[in-house]
């Protein structure tokens, strides 16, 4: 949602329905941050991801079947984004099918298009971020292999403190990419240290266009990492600490966000400019640390900081939001090209306010069909292919089947 209301600011922004002299460089700056629901959404993943590696590396519990993981991931989301990608290029972009764009076709089937820049946001603005996102899948489970080896030895403490040490190597990694990578967009013709051939290789891989954003996933992780722990060991004392400062921490992680997003509103202080501006190369970690504060501070939080992001309707948005993500902005430019030259006039709140409604009443709808036609079958597919039966849970459902039908 945040995501949708960034393209909606920026498309209004664009068309002069509001300027920041009109409701102030403060305000302005606040609701166009509404593009770091990206970040949240790479910090999720971490997140979530992660977790089941966390118990083994820790605790000790089996290790994550590998194509399992995998095969979930394939089911998730594949389906939905090459539906998408087949309907978008016969319908807008079909020159995609012409020889001459076979190479960089190949780059979205392959789930590459976020490392060219003929192919970065090009057919769908969102997918670049997908892309991200499927490179992350690919080296989780080799990273957490790598991480076995480091840190399954020794006490919990030492465990612990090797688990951290790594995953704060892994958001290095990612603040040293992205600053090598970002000084290469602005100065291209510097020296480099590596031929050409492997630079270029490397930049491809390593960066692409806007980074990786490890350091997003690394936050992620570390954030899995608190809360595997409280849900395993609730009386650590750390553990103790976050469940009885909740507000204090979200208070914390609220004000780091809010001065992350209106640091562009005060251009007379930009000391901090040439790291924290937008898309330089702490821009990322500074909007991730407050996502994860906030995230943490929720997890552990009492039942009234928890309540609104239990709400059912916000659930079922959530439910969708792979949809409404890949979806909302061919259907916005769709409203924008043949809907929105019908109702222009001096009233701009109007004009604001009917792009809501074609997200209330045809983004979020078609978004249901697509998740109940497309993403649900698959998913299911995924889980029935992935459903491992341990011998003593088929000796206690044989069991069962010959009480309830001894003929049988």
């Amino acid at each position: 949602m945040s995501v949708i209301a960034y393209h909606i600011f920026r498309f209004t922004l664009i068309s002069g329905v509001w300027s920041p002299n009109s409701i102030g460089n403060l305000t302005s700056s606040l609701v166009l941050a509404g593009y770091t629901g990206v970040t949240l959404f790479f910090i999720l993943s971490g997140f979530l991801l992660f977790m089941p590696y966390i118990r083994s590396l820790l605790f000790d519990d089996p290790w994550p079947s590998m194509r399992r993981f995998y095969l979930r991931r394939v089911f998730r989301i594949l389906p939905g984004y090459y539906v998408s990608l087949v309907i978008l290029i016969l319908l807008t972009q079909r020159q995609y099918l012409q020889p001459a764009y076979w190479k960089q076709l190949a780059l979205f089937l392959t789930l590459l298009m976020d490392s060219n820049a003929h192919t970065y946001q090009a057919i769908n603005g969102p997918y670049w971020t997908l892309a991200v996102e499927w490179q992350f899948y690919m080296i989780l489970p080799f990273f957490a292999l790598l991480l076995r080896w480091i840190v399954q030895k020794g006490t919990f403490r030492w465990r612990l403190y090797k688990l951290w040490g790594c995953v704060a190597a892994l958001a290095v990694w990612g603040l040293a990419t992205r600053y090598w990578g970002r000084s290469w967009q602005i100065n291209p013709h510097q020296p480099a240290l590596l031929p050409p051939v492997v630079h270029n290789v490397a930049m491809f891989f390593l960066y692409g266009q806007s980074g990786k954003f490890m350091e997003d996933f690394a936050v992620g992780m570390f954030v899995s990492t608190l809360y595997v722990i409280w849900k395993v060991l609730p009386e650590h004392r750390f553990v103790r600490w976050l469940l009885g400062h909740s507000w204090l921490v979200w208070g914390i992680g609220v004000c780091w966000l809010f001065l992350a997003s209106v640091w562009p509103a005060f251009p007379n202080h930009a000391f901090l400019s040439p790291f924290i501006g937008a898309h330089n190369w702490l821009c990322e970690i500074s909007f991730a640390i407050g996502y994860g504060i906030c995230m943490t501070a929720i997890l552990f939080g009492q039942s009234e900081l928890q309540r609104m992001w239990a709400w059912l309707p916000l659930r079922r948005i959530g439910a969708l939001s792979y949809g409404m993500y890949i979806w909302h902005l061919p259907l916005i430019l769709l409203f924008m090209a043949y809907v929105l030259p019908w109702i222009q006039n001096d009233w701009h709140t109007i004009v604001f306010s009917s792009y809501w409604v074609w997200v209330i009443l045809i983004v979020i709808p078609f978004s249901y069909l697509f998740y109940r036609f497309i993403e649900l079958p698959w998913m299911e597919i995924g889980r029935r292919v992935t459903r491992t039966r341990s011998p003593l849970r088929e000796a206690v459902v044989a069991s069962k089947r010959e009480i309830d039908h001894p003929s049988a």
